[in-house]
């Protein structure tokens, strides 16, 4: 259930603004500043809502909101039922009313980018008082036929396999035994039925306690991939049992290990043991707040360690990090910590301990863990004040004040607010920190961040906001080392009436300005155009009606660009090997690039489950078209391990197709054991048919196939050193990273000969802010002679590159200052050792396609082009793809940094392109448990990529409303219950997004890691701080997300909770209780906060039994507190629903009666996830002093039951 937004701005009534709204009509006006210059407003985001005769609204005016400064507005409708079952696409007007109400808003469509194509898209309703949709008909002309259907049905008999638990109880939780139960009988379950446009159905039963317990895909007539969800006997989810598990006729200890979920609770209703497919088991300590406080899984199990969390006293992260036991089981140290009363640590004012040069000002005796078992400092945060030690606290960024943390001095400070975050390398005998400091305005946004490295140097990066909080400046100074030369990257915005990004300038130290970008828009917002490098290229951007990306440039007609990209979903033009696909899936993609002149093209075929099998390569303008070089064929078991991968390449004697890969997978669960290569060809995968190991945490041990000898692994499960097997010392490849995961170094040790001597170096790579170092270290094995490196792949080819696919980097000259080589931007890199801006054409994945720059005499050149089979590895022969030591042309497939390994690093894996999948577990495989955890990209690489490694996202439209949903994709978004679905970074046109204030300037941007901005961004998809600032803001902020996110400004804010309280109820009862008895309330209610709120009521009655003396008939009126965060109220929490965990509701009551009526009623409701929802009632009304004294007193527990929500979901 999502809220829908209403902006919240600034509501005005006077002539501020020339604003000519119709006063003849019901309306709402909202205006936001934008910009505003002490006395006026210099920019305003206007906003008129219109209402009919009902209350319902009928038009929405977004004024002056197009790019041309028209009026954009949405035609509101309602059928003979008064129900909205179309729903209209915001239309830009032919010029501004001002704000008045437009009389025939559609008139215009056909002159702006929509044309003739259908702009609304319909539900088709049940003819029923349920309303139920039988069918959603999207927008656009080819979409009419191409209805979502649902179907609302109960089982048949033989259809659905009962499972049910026996659960005993072991080492204090429950321990769940799965038992069949034949199947169930007919109409015993709901069945509901969701097909897609392209006919792929999938399938969702439930109980009647609204517990679903299986969900189909239907693959064909005669196959299902099922995954069952089993429940205990306390109604808590103790078993996931995935596709190629529930095939099985019978399966046994062995099979569940390797493929089921199954989780175990306390007596407290807490998760306390889970177990992952593939992964050993993995605990949960918790202390009496039930706080997270403990965690292990079996590699640190084996070492007899445990990570740990430490908070404050209002629960806010403050330290974390590695612990040894404090017993030999679970249970054991959970009862340790049942020993530490509050377990809160409190902040000091002197150094309680001081801990590899680190000092520390919090207590960290008195909770869990025992102090002297603490392994391992990982992590501080440091909230309200800054910590002793600290930089100086600057008095002003870029000309705003900057917040003090001293209260005394001030009306504000920053108490509330994170102030510092120190996190520490990885390796335990590694002393290195890096020290991240947020400064703030006086309005609580954050300014500046400062974060010095755990080599002394720092990373600044200080923002110049305007009214609205829209940089209009970024200013990143940087060092590596104390003694380096500061390098000043400065950058600046220009922005419409409306804040859409216009120009992007871009300056390296004293170098010349460099225009990265100036940006174009349609009158839908959507970006049209880009021009780059000062004119160095114009880029073309085309979109359907769906608002999915469908040209960059035109390939069929470069006419003088570098690259062309056609993506084509309904349109194919090569049908028999890509049929028309309307639900999302991509059919065929055209693209050309200038330095080979070939018009190229893959066209897609897909399985039921939407997964990719065919990927079949052409060029339709060559004498042969269908030459299949560079096809891809995959087969799948049901979980999506991949069972078949065949690949061809291009002859590079004969200049035909040849078969690279015929790649046959063996498995033991998910875990790939062995793979046999049938063509014998080195080209594509290696080959070989060696074992492939595993540690107990599902982490890849050695793969003798890429002659990778040994992989160990930290904390995190990242890779920290890679040993290959026949290079002895010379086969190393060592990486550093910092607790949160930032990788900080990479160290390949290799050997290379000159004319006489050989060496042993080292190269090593510095990752600090994005700003990208190298060095080597040369070892001299004695004689003489030239020290000149002669540079191959010498090494490589001994381990898994794919050198057929890469030339070698060219020799560069020494890196100038510390050894700098490179650092990004927002439209690529910049080389530091040619004073050079690279630019890229990136496809809509992010692959990064052409890089190019501007040479030293002022012409245009490409300096790297890659190719890319479906699943992301490198066309091989093309001549153009290069790969090296530490450059920016390793970035490639995705935006991401290629390895030695020939593995692709996302930041928590490792992906191997070659094989179309991870070498580690899913860190969120539970969201996504109906597939493989190591399956790359819901094995659809085409539409979904996975930002980090951990899980693919997207973004969900319902009621009008865009919200990010883990694992929603193309396919699946409407058995969820959404209208549209937008792949990460989509741009669209403004938009309201769940849990967020409009910001109604025209462009909404749909992010990467689910978050979502109104302000507006450059094309590549970088948020608030854009360009080089956007890498940093991972690496700088990363530590302190996952704290800063406790906090919560304006309306929904702990202050404003406190006043208001979360709900507020109003209504009727009526209690019978004379010793025993009964009663009965009928309220409405109200959402006040979290992303639920709204206007419209919900209307429930409550039943309730108890004892005591009361009698009476009253008007009650009260509020409701929720104790846990915000974001987390829904409006189911008004329902008691037992089959979630909720415990009916204890009330108590007490109340003069004489005649007349008034008392106080309290109730406190134990929620599901360990929260309480604590109330309060005034009651009023009339009633009998039937107790001993006037005074009455009774209480009981009840139940709420839902009688209507008048918020559509």
């Amino acid at each position: 259930m999502k809220r829908i937004l209403i902006p919240i701005g600034v509501l005005f009534l006077s002539n501020l603004m020339d604003a000519q709204l119709t006063n003849t009509e019901n309306y709402i006006q909202t205006k936001t500043y934008l910009d505003y210059n002490g006395t006026t407003p210099t920019k305003i985001s206007e906003t008129v809502q219109y209402f009919d005769g009902l209350g319902r609204p009928k038009q929405v005016v977004n004024v002056k909101a197009s790019p041309l400064g028209r009026d954009v507005v949405t035609h509101i409708e309602y059928d003979g039922f008064g129900r909205q079952v179309k729903d209209y696409l915001p239309v830009p007007q032919g010029g501004t009313l001002s704000g008045a109400i437009v009389p025939n808003p559609l008139s215009n469509a056909t002159n702006t980018p929509y044309g003739s194509e259908k702009i609304y898209a319909e539900k088709i309703l049940e003819n029923s008082p349920l309303d139920r949709i039988q069918q959603q008909i999207q927008v656009g002309n080819d979409w009419t036929g191409k209805p979502v259907k649902f179907g609302y049905d109960a089982n048949v008999n033989g259809e659905v396999i009962k499972m049910f638990t026996t659960t005993t109880w072991e080492n204090g939780a429950t321990k769940s035994t799965i038992e069949y139960g034949g199947m169930y009988g007919e109409n015993q379950l709901y069945k509901n039925t969701v097909t897609d446009e392209d006919g792929n159905q999938t399938i969702e039963f439930k109980n009647g306690k609204g517990q679903t317990l299986m969900v189909r895909k239907v693959i064909s007539a005669t196959e299902n991939a099922d995954t069952y969800y089993v429940y205990n006997e306390y109604d808590q989810l103790a078993w996931v049992i995935p596709p190629l598990l529930s095939k099985k006729v019978h399966w046994g200890w062995a099979d569940q290990q390797e493929l089921a979920y199954e989780y175990r609770y306390d007596g407290r209703n807490r998760l306390v043991e889970k177990k992952l497919p593939g992964k050993d088991w993995e605990y949960m300590v918790y202390d009496k707040q039930d706080r997270l406080v403990g965690t292990q899984d079996a590699n640190l199990r084996a070492k007899g360690q445990w990570m740990y969390t430490k908070y404050d006293q209002f629960s806010r992260v403050i330290m974390t990090g590695i612990c040894q036991a404090m017993g030999n089981s679970r249970l054991e140290e959970q009862n340790y910590a049942n020993t530490k009363g509050s377990n809160s640590e409190t902040r000091s004012t002197g150094i309680s301990m001081d801990y590899s040069g680190m000092n520390i000002y919090y207590s960290v005796t008195s909770g869990y863990p025992q102090y002297d078992k603490v392994y391992n400092f990982l992590s501080l945060n440091y909230y309200d004040t800054y910590p002793v030690g600290a930089p100086a606290i600057p008095s002003q960024i870029q000309g705003s004040d900057v917040l003090q943390d001293n209260i005394q001095n001030s009306t504000v400070s920053t108490k509330g607010l994170p102030t510092a975050s120190y996190v520490k390398n990885t390796e335990a005998n590694d002393i290195g920190w890096t020290k991240n400091y947020t400064y703030y305005d006086t309005k609580g946004r954050s300014i500046g961040t400062h974060s010095i490295n755990y080599l002394g140097g720092y990373t600044k990066i200080e923002s110049k906001l305007d009214f609205a909080g829209v940089p209009q400046m970024v200013v990143t100074k940087h060092k590596r080392l104390t003694t380096d030369t500061e390098r000043m990257i400065t950058e600046n915005f220009e922005y419409d009436a409306q804040n859409r990004l216009l120009v992007h300038k871009h300056q390296v130290d004293s170098n010349p300005v460099e225009t990265l970008a100036q940006n174009t828009y349609n009158e839908l917002s959507q970006l049209s155009n880009k021009k780059v490098g000062n004119n160095l290229q114009s880029i073309d951007y085309a979109y359907n009606i769906r608002g999915w990306m469908t040209k960059i440039n035109d390939p069929a007609n470069l006419n003088g660009k570098l690259f062309g990209y056609t993506i084509r979903y309904n349109n194919p033009v090569n049908t028999p090997y890509a049929p028309g696909r309307y639900n999302g899936n991509i059919a065929e993609v055209d693209w050309r690039t200038s330095n080979d002149n070939i018009l190229k093209r893959y066209s897609y075929s897909y399985y039921a489950q939407n997964r990719l099998m065919f990927g079949h390569y052409s060029e339709p303008m060559a004498t042969v078209p269908e030459s299949s070089l560079y096809d891809e064929y995959l087969e799948y078991d049901l979980n999506g391990n991949i069972t078949v991968l065949s690949r061809n390449s291009k002859n590079p004697n004969s200049g035909f197709a040849m078969g690279i890969d015929n790649l046959n997978y063996t498995y033991a669960g998910n875990r790939l054991t062995n793979i046999k290569d049938s063509t014998n060809n080195q080209a594509g995968y290696e080959g070989g048919g060696n074992t492939i190991s595993y540690d107990l945490n599902g982490n890849m041990l050695k793969m003798a196939d890429k002659n990778i000898s040994k992989i160990q692994y930290n904390h995190l499960n990242l890779p920290n050193k890679l040993e290959y097997g026949d290079m002895g010392i010379f086969g190393v490849s060592q990486y550093t990273y910092r607790a949160d995961g930032i990788k900080l170094q990479k160290a390949e040790t290799r050997s290379e000969c000159g004319i006489i001597n050989c060496y042993v170096v080292t190269d090593l790579s510095d990752y600090l802010d994005g700003f990208q170092y190298m060095s080597s270290v040369i070892n001299n094995n004695g004689g003489g002679g030239d020290t000149e490196l002669s540079r191959s792949f010498s090494a490589e080819s001994s381990k898994a590159m794919e050198i057929q696919a890469f030339s070698a980097e060219e020799r560069r000259a020494l890196p100038k200052t510390a050894g700098l080589v490179f650092f990004p931007t927002a439209e690529g890199f910049y080389d530091y050792t040619k004073d050079q801006y690279i630019y890229q054409y990136k496809d809509h994945l992010g692959n990064i396609r052409i890089s190019f720059a501007r040479s030293s005499t002022g012409t245009l050149e490409i300096t790297d082009a890659n190719d890319y089979y479906p699943f992301g590895m490198n066309h091989l022969n093309t001549g153009g793809a290069f790969f090296g030591q530490n450059t920016y042309k390793n970035y490639k497939y995705n935006g991401k940094e290629l390895q030695g390994s020939d593995m692709y690093d996302y930041g928590a894996r490792m992906y191997m392109p070659d094989l179309g999948r991870w070498g580690v577990v899913d860190p969120l495989a539970e969201k996504s448990s109906r597939w493989s955890p190591y399956n790359y990209a819901f094995n659809n690489p085409i539409s979904f990529i996975d930002p980090d490694g951990r899980d693919s996202l997207g973004w969900g439209l319902k009621n009008g409303i865009w919200s990010w949903e883990a694992s929603l994709t193309a396919q699946n978004y409407q058995e969820q219950g959404f209208e549209d679905y937008k792949d990460d970074g989509s741009i669209i046109s403004n938009t309201p997004i769940q849990g967020q204030q409009s910001g109604d300037t025209g462009q909404t941007y749909l992010g990467f890691n689910g978050q979502a901005s109104y302000i507006p961004t450059n094309s590549n998809g970088s948020t608030q701080l854009l360009g080089l600032s956007n890498w940093f803001r991972d690496a700088i902020s990363g530590t302190t997300s996952n704290i800063s996110s406790q906090f919560s400004g304006g309306w929904d804010s702990n202050l404003i909770r406190s006043f208001t309280g979360d709900f507020i109820n109003v209504g009727t009862g009526f209690s019978g209780i004379a010793f025993g008895g009964a009663g009965t309330s009928w309220e409405l209610n109200w959402v006040l906060h979290g992303p639920e709120a709204s206007f419209y009521p919900a209307i429930t009655t409550t039943p309730s039994i108890g004892g005591g003396y009361n009698v009476d008939a009253t008007f009650n009126i009260g509020n409701i507190n929720y104790t846990g965060k915000a974001s987390e109220i829904t409006r189911s929490m008004l329902v008691t629903n037992t089959a979630n965990g909720d415990i009916p509701t204890v009330w108590g009551s007490g109340s003069v009666s004489a005649g007349g009526n008034i008392g106080l009623t309290a109730t406190a409701t134990r929620l599901n996830g360990g929260h309480f929802l604590i109330g309060g009632q005034v009651n009023i009304g009339v009633g009998l002093p039937l107790g001993p004294v006037p005074f009455n007193g009774s209480g009981g527990v009840s139940n709420t039951y839902l009688i209507h929500d008048f918020y559509k979901k």
